[in-house]
Formats: C-alpha cells, sequence, structure tokens
C-alpha cells in the first residue's frame, strides 16, 4: 500500500477491541454473509454468531444462559435494535460490549450491499448516529485538542482534498457522463433534498420526532419558496433494495425527482443548500462549502456548522470542518483490506476505491455443501432440488442479488427476514 500514514488514534480516544488472542465474543444481529467477513478482520477473536430473530425465551435458555462469562467474553452488537433479555444480560454482568456499523467509505457499489466493507466502525458507548447519548465520536469531538494537533490537520485537509477531487463518498458508483447533463440549466436557487428510509437506525435513533422525506420536501419547498427543488431518493429505494414510507410523487409539481442512482459529488454539484433529516450525505455538503439544514441531530450537527433543527446540550463546542473529518474518517473508523482482512487506514481506502478493485467482489460463499445421506438438507439432501426451483422466484419477488444471496445461504436466508411469514414459509423449506 506504500508508505501512508497510520491510522492511530489519540490515547484517550477508544482505540478499537483488543486483540487479545482468542478472546471469547459473541456477535448478534449479524447475518450469515457478515460472519465470514467479521473472523477475517478480527482474526485473534472466536467469535460464536448468535442466530438473528430469536424469542427472548429462546435467546435466553439457548444461548444467554450458558455463556461462561468466568471466560470474560465480549459482545459485538450489529445495531442498536438489542432485545430486552440481551440488554439487561449485558447491564447485569457488565460484560464489554461493542456496538458496530459500517464506517463512512464502505463500498465501491452505489448501495448497500453484501460485500464486505472497507471501514467499520466500532464503539464502546453507542452508535455514531444515536443522539440520545453520546458516543465515542461526540466524546473524541467534545474534548481532543485539534489545534494542537497540525499535523493531523494538515492531513485532514489532504483527505478532504482527495475526496473532493475524485468524488468518493460512502457508497460509490458510476458518475454520469460529462455530456450528459444532471440538471437543467440553473436560474434560481437550487435546493438539494436528501432521501432517506424513514425506517432507518439513523432516523429512529437520530430524531427527537417522527420525521420522513415528505416532512422534509414539505419543509424545504416552504422555506424556499422560488427556488428549484431537487429531491434525491436513498440509493437502496431506487434499487429496490428497500422501500420507502413517503411519496414523492405527489410532489412533482414543485420538485424535481431524481429517477436513478446518482452518485452524491454529482449531485451536489451546483447545488445551493441541502436539507436533510440525519444521512451523510449532510457532511460531504458541508465540506464542499454548501450550507446544510438538518431535521436530526446526526454526528456532525451541533458543533456550529448546520442548521439544527434539533438541539443538543451536549454538543456546544465550536468546530471547523476539517476538525470535524479529522475525528470522523481518521481517529473513529477501523479500515481493512477486505480480502486479507489486514488493517489499513484511509488513504489506502481511497486508493483501493480509486482503483474499483470490488467490481466483481461480492459476498464471501461459503464451501460448497455436500450431498450428506441425513442433514438439514433432509434425507439424501434433496432439498438441494429446491434452490433451483425457489431461486427464481425469489429473484421475482426482490431482486437478483437476493437470489444469489439465497443459492449461498438458502436456509439463512429465509431465517433472516424481517417478515414471520417469510420465516415460517423457511422452516416449511427447511425444517431442520
Amino acid at each position: 500500500m506504500g508508505n501512508l500514514q497510520e491510522n492511530t488514534r489519540p490515547p484517550s480516544v477508544h482505540n478499537g477491541p483488543s486483540q487479545a488472542a482468542g478472546r471469547p465474543t459473541y456477535a448478534f444481529g449479524m447475518q450469515a454473509w457478515k460472519r465470514p467477513i467479521m473472523a477475517r478482520y478480527f482474526k485473534d477473536r472466536d467469535f460464536t454468531f448468535i442466530p438473528l430473530h430469536l424469542s427472548e425465551r429462546q435467546l435466553t435458555e439457548q444461548w444467554l444462559s450458558k455463556i461462561d462469562l468466568a471466560n470474560l467474553p465480549d459482545f459485538f452488537l450489529w445495531g442498536l435494535n438489542v432485545p430486552d433479555a440481551l440488554s439487561s444480560f449485558i447491564r447485569q454482568h457488565q460484560v464489554k460490549t461493542f456496538i458496530v456499523e459500517d464506517g463512512f467509505l464502505r463500498s465501491s457499489r452505489a448501495h448497500a450491499s453484501r460485500t464486505p466493507p472497507l471501514s467499520l466502525t466500532v464503539d464502546t458507548r453507542t452508535a455514531y448516529f444515536d443522539s440520545r447519548t453520546p458516543s465515542d465520536l461526540e466524546h473524541l469531538l467534545n474534548t481532543y485538542d485539534f489545534q494542537a494537533d497540525e499535523a493531523l490537520l494538515d492531513r485532514a485537509k489532504a483527505g478532504m482534498s482527495a475526496l473532493l477531487e475524485t468524488g468518493i463518498s460512502k457508497y460509490n458508483g458510476s458518475r454520469l457522463p460529462r455530456h450528459q447533463e444532471l440538471y437543467a440549466p440553473k436560474d434560481s436557487k437550487r435546493v438539494l433534498v436528501i432521501g432517506q428510509v424513514e425506517g432507518d437506525a439513523s432516523i429512529r435513533y437520530g430524531c427527537s420526532t417522527v420525521v420522513t422525506d415528505d416532512d422534509l420536501i414539505r419543509l424545504a419547498t416552504s422555506e424556499n419558496p422560488d427556488a428549484e427543488i431537487i429531491y434525491k431518493p436513498h440509493p437502496d429505494v431506487l434499487n429496490k433494495v428497500r422501500t420507502s414510507r413517503s411519496n414523492p410523487a405527489k410532489f412533482a409539481a414543485s420538485c424535481h425527482v431524481l429517477t436513478h442512482n446518482v452518485p452524491i459529488a454529482q449531485a451536489l454539484e451546483t447545488i445551493d443548500q441541502v436539507y436533510t433529516i440525519t444521512s451523510l450525505a449532510g457532511f460531504e455538503a458541508l465540506m464542499r462549502g454548501v450550507p446544510v439544514t438538518v431535521l436530526g441531530l446526526p454526528f456532525y450537527a451541533g458543533w456550529g456548522l448546520t442548521d439544527d433543527r434539533q438541539q443538543s446540550d451536549r454538543r456546544g463546542r465550536i468546530l471547523t470542518i476539517t476538525e470535524l473529518f479529522a475525528a470522523t474518517y481518521f481517529f473513529y473508523p477501523l479500515y481493512f483490506e477486505p480480502e486479507t482482512g489486514a488493517q489499513i487506514n484511509f488513504e489506502d481506502v481511497v486508493e483501493l476505491l480509486q482503483s474499483g478493485y470490488e467490481a466483481s467482489f461480492r459476498f464471501d460463499r461459503p464451501a460448497s455443501m455436500a450431498w450428506e445421506p441425513w442433514g438439514p438438507f433432509g434425507l439424501l439432501g434433496w432439498r438441494h432440488l429446491l434452490t433451483g426451483i425457489v431461486a427464481p422466484i425469489v429473484s421475482l419477488l426482490g431482486t437478483k442479488e437476493d437470489a444469489e444471496y439465497y443459492r449461498a445461504y438458502p436456509i439463512d436466508f429465509f431465517r433472516e427476514r424481517p417478515s414471520k411469514h417469510y420465516r415460517m414459509l423457511g422452516r416449511l423449506l427447511y425444517p431442520f
């Protein structure tokens, strides 16, 4: 990777989970495709992955009651949707717990995908988007003496320039050709409304009140009656990976709705103001000097850089965009080379994304499952035959990526579904 700087964190800030050899670690909320990735990224941990969608009783009796606390295990939690039984167990036994989320530079794809993330945030307090209580990132932003670290600020300026010059973001899709203009010629103020998925955790935990994309469009329109309003739906919605509760079509008379995926760097060109709820795109707008109005309390709000519609008594410090960038991209995340699992740094990831390495890199497939005389696939493995029948149906009802995932993890695919009906179907197809 070359002679690039280490992603070292200041001594006062949590430096990620310890790498004690064989550290017993129970991981909750992690789908099957994430498990080999976590094992590769944290090689010195002995992971036990807990199944998803267990009842409180199943979780307690089949798993929590059997954990050997004498071995001082750690818990990894993907997200904040934690069952009551697990929360109680953590509090009662004071288990060291880490909240894991995708980092701010994730992949070369234009949407969330089942590919290894290039970065993860591993927080000892809460997720960075949780406005209810301080995260490690918020603590760092409140306490670190940035002005005494001139080298860090120089590195941050160079890092921001690299992102602005390349257009690299959290997700990275293909840019429109230069001859194909995204917007019509500009003759008035241009406001970009950044859509999100309303059920997303960053909204549920980042807002004190319920806010939808419809609310956001309505506010931007009312506050900017003479402006051109452009609405950019979330990439997962445009890719039909997730659904939105909002209906921007009803604002067609006053709002231009983008109907295809456009990298956020390109969408921000010629924009005069951004409205968002909690989206990371708001931070990317700040890096470009675009004023940002936020309805929730994302990690970049409350530091004097944004027009905040939700206040926080915990955040009173005034920061520069360079200081905010340094903490968010250098100190807070962990970066990884996806195939080896080696820890790398911010500059390495920028180099990887520029190379387009991930164009054909899909989620890890398990080793081919043998046709056994008995087992979860039935007598003589006859349930393997279901894959050819069910996969086209999965593709029709979902996406081609869903069908690909089902082929690799036929049992886990159904048992990870949020819908109880799909999980019940999975148990009928694969009862063992």
